[in-house]
C-alpha cells in the first residue's frame, strides 16, 4: 500500500501523455490531407527564423506592453515547467525535491527563487490580459468572430494558468512551513511564498497534518493541471505553444509580395507555346482515371500542408485583422477569420474521417460553406496581415488560392475584374486601348 501514490502517479502520467500523443497524431494526419510542399531549402535561414521568431518572440515587440506581458507568460510558464522533471521523478520514486541533490543547495535555492519570481510575473500578466480582454474593450479582441467559444477558450486558458500558479505558490508555502517544523528537510528558497503566502497560512495556525494535506493536494493539482492543460490544447487556439516552432521553420522565405506560380498554369503555358504539341493529347504517362488538377483551391485538400499548419498555429490574436485595410474600412474580410474558418473545416473533415474511417463527401467545401466570396473579393493583397503576424502565418496565400479557383475554374468575378482581365489579355495592360498606344504617355 505504501506505493499506491507512486502507482497512481504513473497511471495519471501515462494516460495524460498517451492522450496528448494521440491528439498530436490526429492533427498530423489532418495536416497531411493538404498537398505536399517542399520547404526544406535554406536551412540555416529557417533555423535562424525559428530561433528569432518562435523562441525569441522577436515580432511581439511591435506592441511593446502586450509583447512584454506575453514574454512574461511565455518564459515564466516554460521555465516553471522545467520543474516537471522534478515532479515526475518525485512522483515515480517517492522522493521529495529531487533536484536539490542534483544541483546542490546553493544552485537549487537560486533555481526555486527564479521560479517564484517568474510565477509572480505570470500571475500579473494573466490578470492584466483577463481584464484587457474582457473589460478594456480592445477592438480586435471584441470582434464578432470571437463571440462564443473563441472568447471562452481564451478566458479558460488564462484561468487555468492562474490556477496552476496559485497551486504552485500554495505548494511552496506549505512546503516552507513544513521545513520550518522539521517535517521536510530544508531545500530551496521561496521569496514570494515567504513574503506573501506562507505568513497567511502561519497566521491561521494550521497544524502539521493540514499543511501536509495542503502541500500534497497542491502538488497533485499542479501535475494534474499541467496534464489537463496539455490535452486541452487540442481543442484550443493555444496550440501555437507547440506549432509556432514548426510554423516559423516552414515559413515562406521569399519576399512577401512574390506570389507563387501555379504548376498547372505553367504546364498550360508551355503547351500553348510548343508549336508541335497537341493541346488535346494526354501525356503518355497520364493516369486515365486521374481527376484533372484544379486551378486554385476550393477545399482544404487543395491547399498545401504549410497552409493547414498555419491554420492550426493561429492564436486568434487579431493583429492581422487590426491592420487589414479592407477590415478597417468596414468590409467583411478578416484575415483572422480566414484562418479560423480554415481550421474549422480541417476539424470538420477530421471528424468525418474518424467517423467513417476515411473521408466521405459531406457536400461541403471551404469556399462558400466556411469562407464567403465577399470576404475574398475584399482583399487588396497588400500583405499587411502576413507582416503583422507574430508567428509568420500567411492568410493571403489561402485567400489567393481560393480566388484563383473562383476566377480560373468558375469565371466567378465582379464585372469590373472581368473587364480588367480582358484588357490585360488583349492589350497587355489593365486599360482599354490599342497596344500601339502603350507608350504615348512618354511623348511629352
Amino acid at each position: 500500500m505504501q506505493y499506491i501514490d507512486n502507482i497512481l502517479f504513473v497511471v495519471l502520467l501515462v494516460a495524460g501523455i498517451g492522450l496528448f500523443v494521440k491528439s498530436l497524431k490526429e492533427i498530423y494526419r489532418n495536416i497531411k490531407l493538404g498537398k505536399e510542399i517542399n520547404r526544406s531549402d535554406r536551412r540555416s535561414e529557417r533555423w535562424a527564423m525559428m530561433t528569432s521568431v518562435a523562441l525569441g518572440q522577436s515580432k511581439m515587440g511591435a506592441r511593446p506592453i502586450a509583447g512584454m506581458l506575453h514574454v512574461f507568460v511565455y518564459v515564466g510558464f516554460v521555465i516553471i515547467n522545467i520543474e516537471l522533471l522534478e515532479i515526475i521523478v518525485d512522483g515515480i520514486f517517492g522522493t521529495h525535491r529531487f533536484l536539490a541533490s542534483v544541483l546542490g543547495e546553493t544552485l537549487y535555492k537560486a533555481f526555486t527563487a527564479t521560479l517564484e519570481i517568474l510565477a509572480l510575473l505570470v500571475v500579473i500578466a494573466v490578470v492584466i490580459f483577463f481584464i484587457r480582454r474582457n473589460f478594456y474593450g480592445v477592438k480586435r479582441l471584441t470582434m464578432k468572430e470571437l463571440f462564443g467559444w473563441p472568447k471562452n477558450d481564451a478566458n479558460w486558458i488564462l484561468v487555468i494558468e492562474f490556477a496552476l500558479m496559485a497551486a504552485f505558490f500554495t505548494m511552496n508555502s506549505a512546503d516552507l512551513l513544513l521545513q520550518r517544523a522539521g517535517v521536510f528537510p530544508a531545500h530551496g528558497y521561496f521569496p514570494i511564498s515567504q513574503a506573501a503566502f506562507a505568513p497567511v497560512m502561519d497566521w491561521f495556525n494550521f497544524g502539521t497534518p493540514f499543511l501536509q494535506f495542503t502541500e500534497r493536494a497542491a502538488w497533485w493539482f499542479h501535475i494534474a493541471g499541467i496534464l489537463f492543460f496539455m490535452n486541452y490544447l487540442y481543442y484550443s487556439k493555444h496550440l501555437h505553444i507547440i506549432f509556432a516552432f514548426p510554423n516559423t521553420w516552414y515559413a515562406k522565405l521569399q519576399p512577401k509580395g512574390e506570389l507563387n506560380n501555379l504548376e498547372s498554369v505553367t504546364k498550360e503555358i508551355k503547351l500553348m507555346m510548343d508549336p508541335n504539341a497537341d493541346p488535346y493529347a494526354a501525356p503518355a504517362d497520364a493516369d486515365p482515371n486521374a481527376v484533372p488538377e484544379k486551378f486554385g483551391a476550393n477545399d482544404i485538400f487543395d491547399l498545401n500542408q504549410v497552409q493547414l499548419l498555419n491554420a492550426y498555429t493561429c492564436t486568434e490574436c487579431g493583429r492581422c485583422t487590426s491592420v487589414c485595410p479592407a477590415n478597417i474600412t468596414g468590409k467583411k474580410l478578416s484575415p483572422r477569420k480566414i484562418m479560423m474558418d480554415t481550421r474549422d473545416r480541417i476539424e470538420e473533415v477530421g471528424r468525418n474521417i474518424n467517423k467513417n474511417g476515411k473521408f466521405v463527401d459531406d457536400g461541403k467545401k471551404l469556399l462558400d460553406d466556411h469562407i464567403s466570396r465577399e470576404e475574398l473579393r475584399a482583399c487588396t493583397t497588400c500583405n499587411a496581415c502576413t507582416e503583422a503576424c507574430p508567428v509568420l502565418i500567411d492568410p493571403l496565400s489561402i485567400i489567393v488560392d481560393l480566388r484563383r479557383y473562383m476566377i480560373m475554374e468558375e469565371s466567378s468575378m465582379p464585372h469590373e475584374w472581368q473587364l480588367m482581365l480582358n484588357n490585360i489579355e488583349n492589350n497587355a495592360a489593365p486599360w482599354q486601348y490599342n497596344q500601339n498606344d502603350r507608350l504615348n504617355w512618354a511623348n511629352d
